[in-house]
């Protein structure tokens, strides 16, 4: 039995726990995914980074209240992604 390939975007935790997040909602600013992850501000910055160059998620940066807001939200091939990388996962845990 041959293992489906892992997508190396995905498969790094704090990259999956974003898109994992972003699946189950329109869209989250910064903060709330700084709050759900744990991560630091800088890490988070470059996952985020690195997901948009994947083009699994958009970004759009605006200002609410006078502060700088970063919200994010799944792309259609970000789901795509997300959904062909837990259907791997799944084959992984079947044997």
């Amino acid at each position: 039995m041959a293992f489906a390939p892992l997508d190396p975007v995905l498969h790094n935790q704090l990259r999956l726990a974003v898109m994992s997040l972003l699946v189950a909602v329109d869209s989250a600013d910064f903060n709330y995914l700084l709050e759900k992850t744990g991560a630091t501000r800088g890490n988070l910055s470059v996952q985020i980074s690195k997901l948009k160059e994947a083009g699994y998620i958009e970004v759009t940066k605006t200002f609410k209240d006078n502060y700088p807001n970063t919200s994010c939200r799944v792309s259609p091939a970000g789901l795509s992604a997300f959904e062909a990388y837990v259907a791997a996962i799944k084959g992984y845990l079947k044997t």
